[in-house]
């Protein structure tokens, strides 16, 4: 399973959630950087950490080809295709989105990105071009409505690929 999205569309939260419900490990990409310190230098303009995703690949390999496994992070490009059986792109709505960033203290240019990344559907684009399409799905993720829906349309799908896979 990948979940991905421009950040603070809700991944974490849902991610999270998900593996409690299905018993699933949950792996957030940044974070697990963090901690390994895989990165290859610092973006000045974004003021943020460059990813190492070599380095990445091989710290996820081993778990991930064990099975059950949420990944959680806002790219997909890089990661083998083999690795995920579904992906879905949360989507929230821009002025939801911006309230989220604004509060985590996102400002100028890397809100103004992260804003047009949702406005032209670029991480979509980019699940869409980077996966076989029919296992791409997108969720709305702006309310908690739209949580507990997406939660329990994912835990439904799970439970039929098991059905089906077993």
């Amino acid at each position: 399973n990948f979940s991905l999205g421009t950040p603070g569309v809700g991944k974490t939260t849902l991610g999270k959630e998900l593996a409690l419900r299905a018993g699933m490990t949950y792996i957030n990409v940044g974070d697990m950087a963090k901690e390994g310190e895989l990165y290859e230098g610092f973006d000045e303009e974004y003021d943020c950490p460059i990813l190492d995703e070599d380095r990445v690949i091989d710290e996820l390999e081993d778990k991930m080809s064990e099975g059950g496994v949420i990944v959680d992070y806002h790219g997909c490009d890089f990661f083998p295709e083999r690795w995920f059986h579904i992906v879905f792109v949360l989507r929230t709505e821009n002025s939801f989105l911006y309230d989220r960033l604004e509060s985590r203290g996102y400002k100028g240019k890397k809100l103004q990105d992260n804003i047009q990344c949702e406005i032209f559907q670029t991480l979509y684009e980019e699940a869409m071009s980077s996966y076989r399409e029919e296992i791409v799905h997108q969720l709305p993720s702006n309310t908690p409505e739209d949580l507990e829906r997406n939660l329990d349309q994912i835990m439904q799908w799970i439970e039929q690929w098991i059905k089906d896979n077993n």
